[in-house]
């Protein structure tokens, strides 16, 4: 009981409280600062319609009595286009689209602030204020104006009229032209009024049409923060109407006509054509004429078609001039402002005579002559007898002549005629009248009028037979020849046939040939037909002589002739076998070492001369290889020793025989074959230059006994220039010098110098490329210096002392006996050696010891 006494208590203070806090709930609201605050409800607040958009323009304010958060909310009547958005939290306001106050000039805008249970909505109303963004507009476009061309200066003329929609300044419009330095109107700025400008007349004739370019201007004003001025442009098109203030004139003038031999009376003469100068509102014309027809010549008024009203041969004059005169004709048919022009008419005679060339036996179109070539230039060519006659009366009589065929050959004379004249031709190119190129030249002759639109023309043929002359020279083929010949060729055979041509006719054309120059004896030509052939006892040889080169000469029946040149090669044939120096050859040949055989063959040209060596039988077999070009001989590579030589032949001596070929590369192949005897022999080891010399010269002995001599002969020579000069020297010095002279004497046990020459030793095959050489002493060292011996006085009587000199001569054998006494040729080398060795070293001794 006590518990729901408790409950019922908690229930009735809960719900006393809710029924308090009900009563004390009170609505948000705005503030209201004004239509010039940027802070409240937005009631009467004005923005620029140049407002950029993304602007924020206004912030909500507003709050709520119990001091709860309030949010912002802003919206428009349907339909109608949102301009702005707000932030709920914040109330700031931006504008999402651009104004334009020209289209609406006030927002109705729904504001409304909640605090989540109440919620106030006020409709404020937003003007858009203006900024000077719309140019002027011109009304009752476009601008077309007629006016008079009489319209007197400073008429007004139109009204231009143009609205601008901004207030204020910007609203106000004044207007002026584009200047132009012809301009003949003005415009009055504020009221629009055009005006012919004061001074200036219109002329329809001159400009019928005026373009003129007005601009509206507004008075200016700011937008987007600028302050700007407004303009706008229109052309005016001003058409000016013609009025009746120019006279007529005549167009085409002047006038010309011709009344002609065949004319009858009503012929036309010429029409004549005039206009009114007032070309927008023209008047009939009238013509008449005034003066100058001789009652010859009528006109019609409307047409203005002049007339012949009579016979040519009535007129008395050939030349009239008649006065026209053209008449505006006005209302009521009255003649009013007029024009006078001169029409000349000429009686002139008719061209119906074409020009006519005649002979002597009257009108002719062919004329022939004939004659030489080659005439020479500006000669005339008599005989030709031509006159050209027109039968017309003045202009009609004239034409021109002119000669049709090859160019610049023949030229006409007169150019120009007049009725009538006599035709000379002349020659003006002589190369052109030439008998070979043509034997008959033909050419047109045409007279052609000139000034006449008939245009009447003549013509005649010329025709030039033309004789021959020898004025050509003989011409060869080609300024060269070239031939080739076999060598061994008989007697008479043909080498070359050459050709000249002579263009002349008869026996200026005909050709002989004849040769001349250095060779041309081994040759022969045919007269007439240039055949060139070797003489009946001519043998050519290519290894005696492979060239000739001689003149050719073409000469006609008048001595006129040229020249060419012609070149002959003899061809080498096979006809020389290869040949060596001797049947049989003798050659030493050291194991690894080739040695070297070479035959000649005397054809003079490859492959006739071309060898190629081959061995043909060998003993011992397969023991020798042969380079076939260069003929090369060597040991097979498995010979090295001389153990593996005496292995394969028995003999001591070690000689061995092979026979070599030697065969040519020509064809028919020639060859030749010669014994070889080689001698096989082992390298020893060889020093100092006489070694390498020897060497070199081991297939020769002779060569070098003979290189020994020559050495000695030179050592002989030097020493004798030298005994010479010291004699000369000595004697000079007893002549010029002092009495006492100090003499330095060598020491006399002083060794001699010893010369070792090579010793040649010939007991074996082999030892003849082996060099002993003698074991030289050493050579002491000169003692150390004394004292001068006393001088020696030498007497101005004394007889020099005679220098010694030696000479010696060698004697050498022939090839042949060096080969079979090879031992008795080494002992008297080595005495002969031995015996110039001491006398060399005495003569040295001797010099060593003269005076210094």
């Amino acid at each position: 009981m006590k518990k729901e006494k408790k409950t019922h208590a908690l229930l009735f203070v809960l719900l006393l409280h809710f029924t308090l806090a009900r009563q004390s709930d009170y609505a948000p609201y705005f503030y209201d600062n004004g239509p010039s605050s940027t802070h409240g409800n937005m009631a009467s607040f004005s923005i620029s319609e140049d407002t950029p958009v993304g602007t924020q323009i206004y912030i909500l304010n507003g709050t709520d009595p119990e001091g709860d958060p309030v949010r912002f909310g802003l919206t428009f009547e349907m339909g109608s286009k949102e301009y702005f958005r707000v932030d709920s939290k914040s109330g700031e306001v931006t504008l999402i689209q651009e104004l334009d106050r020209e289209k609406q000039a006030e927002i109705s805008v729904l504001v409304s602030i909640t605090d989540g249970r109440n919620k106030v909505v006020e409709t404020v109303r937003v003007f858009v204020t203006d900024a000077n963004d719309e140019p002027p507009e011109f009304q009752n476009l476009p601008f077309i104006i007629d006016i008079p061309e009489d319209t007197a200066p400073g008429s007004s003329i139109y009204r231009v009229q143009a609205a601008d929609r901004d207030m204020g300044s910007g609203g106000s419009v004044s207007y002026y032209l584009q200047t132009s330095p012809f301009a003949k109107f003005t415009i009055d700025g504020n009221s629009g009024i055009l005006r012919v400008k004061p001074g200036e007349t219109l002329d329809y004739e001159t400009t019928p049409t005026h373009f003129v370019t007005v601009v509206a201007k507004d008075g200016g004003g700011k937008c987007k923060g600028k302050h700007q001025v407004l303009t706008s442009t229109a052309t005016m098109t001003i058409n000016v109407l013609d009025a009746q203030d120019m006279p007529p004139s005549f167009i085409g003038t002047p006038y010309f006509g011709y009344v002609y031999e065949v004319s009858v009376p009503g012929s036309e003469i010429f029409t004549v054509y005039a206009k009114d100068g007032d070309q927008g509102n023209s008047n009939p014309i009238h013509y008449s004429i005034m003066n100058g027809s001789d009652a010859v010549f009528d006109i019609n008024s409307t047409s203005g078609c002049i007339t012949l009203s009579t016979f040519p041969t009535l007129l008395r004059n050939e030349l009239y001039e008649i006065i026209v005169k053209a008449s505006e004709v006005g209302p009521n048919d009255q003649q009013q402002d007029y024009d006078v022009t001169t029409v000349t008419i000429r009686v002139v005679d008719l061209n119906n005579h074409p020009p006519t060339f005649y002979g002597q036996n009257g009108p002719q179109s062919n004329f022939e002559v004939t004659m030489y070539e080659h005439p020479p230039a500006g000669e005339i060519l008599r005989g030709f007898k031509i006159t050209v006659n027109d039968s017309d009366q003045g202009a009609n009589a004239k034409f021109k002549l002119r000669l049709v065929g090859p160019s610049r050959v023949l030229r006409v004379v007169p150019q120009t005629v007049l009725n009538e004249a006599q035709v000379t031709i002349i020659v003006e190119d002589t190369s052109g009248i030439d008998y070979e190129k043509g034997r008959t030249l033909s050419f047109k002759l045409l007279a052609v009028e000139i000034d006449t639109p008939e245009r009447f023309s003549a013509t005649a043929d010329i025709v030039i037979n033309l004789l021959d002359t020898n004025d050509n020279i003989p011409k060869f083929t080609s300024e060269y020849y070239i031939a080739r010949v076999p060598e061994n060729s008989p007697g008479g055979s043909s080498v070359v046939c050459v050709t000249a041509n002579d263009p002349d006719s008869g026996p200026w054309g005909e050709v002989k040939y004849t040769i001349y120059g250095s060779g041309s004896d081994l040759f022969a030509i045919n007269r007439t037909s240039g055949l060139i052939s070797t003489q009946p006892w001519t043998s050519l040889d290519a290894e005696v002589r492979s060239k000739y080169n001689f003149y050719v000469k073409a000469e006609d029946s008048e001595g006129k002739y040229s020249l060419s040149e012609v070149f002959v090669t003899v061809l080498d044939m096979n006809d020389h076998s290869p040949a060596f120096d001797e049947n049989l050859l003798e050659k030493t040949m050291i194991i690894g070492t080739p040695v070297k055989v070479e035959a000649v063959d005397d054809d003079a040209e490859s492959p006739n001369n071309v060898i190629e060596y081959s061995i043909m039988t060998a003993d011992p077999d397969n023991a020798f290889d042969i380079n076939a070009d260069t003929g090369e001989i060597k040991l097979k590579p498995y010979i090295k020793t001389m153990e593996i030589v005496q292995n394969i032949t028995k003999q001591k001596d070690c000689k061995w025989s092979l026979v070599v070929q030697a065969r040519d590369r020509g064809s028919p192949s020639f060859s030749t074959t010669a014994v070889v005897n080689i001698d096989i022999t082992e390298a020893t080891p060889l020093k100092g230059p006489m070694a390498a010399f020897l060497m070199k010269s081991r297939d020769s002995p002779m060569k070098a006994l003979g290189m020994v001599t020559v050495v000695i002969s030179l050592l002989v020579g030097v020493t004798a220039l030298i005994s010479v000069a010291m004699y000369m020297r000595n004697s000079k010095s007893n002549r010029i010098t002092p009495a006492r002279r100090i003499i330095k004497r060598r020491p006399r046990d002083q060794q001699p110098w010893i010369f070792n020459m090579p010793v040649l030793k010939f007991s074996n095959p082999a030892d003849k490329f082996l060099i002993v050489n003698q074991e030289r002493s050493p050579r002491p060292k000169p003692p150390p210096p004394s004292a001068p011996p006393p001088p020696c006085i030498t007497r101005l009587y004394e007889r020099p002392r005679a220098v010694p000199t030696i000479s010696g001569v060698l004697a050498s054998k022939g090839s042949k006996k060096v080969k079979s006494n090879r031992h008795k040729e080494g002992n008297m080398s080595s005495a002969l050696v031995s015996e110039l060795k001491r006398k060399l070293e005495q003569k040295m001794i001797e010099s060593n010891q003269g005076y210094y």
